[in-house]
């Protein structure tokens, strides 16, 4: 199995896994306060596999893979740095 393989399987369960839990998160307890499922929704946004051919066709920006992994992981990071300045009640 080769790294790009890897790559897709772990980017699309990511995606499902956070963006699903997240909304989920959004419908259950719903928008407020800010650190509910929002964090989790657009880390899983910014790891799906098809946001860097979306952008390379729609915009013309192309990003990498490692470029696509470290934006969901600094989301992933801010939303567990948000929860200790803004803890659930």
């Amino acid at each position: 199995m080769r790294i790009s393989s890897v790559a897709w399987f772990a980017g699309w369960a990511w995606t499902l896994i956070a963006a699903g839990s997240g909304l989920w998160l959004l419908f259950t307890a719903g928008p407020w306060p800010p650190t509910n499922g929002w964090f989790a929704l657009f880390s899983g946004l910014a790891a799906c596999p098809l946001l860097a051919p979306s952008l390379k066709k729609c915009a013309g920006i192309s990003i990498s893979g490692w470029q696509q992994f470290a934006a969901a992981a600094l989301i992933f990071v801010a939303g567990h740095a948000a929860l200790a300045i803004w803890p659930h009640s």
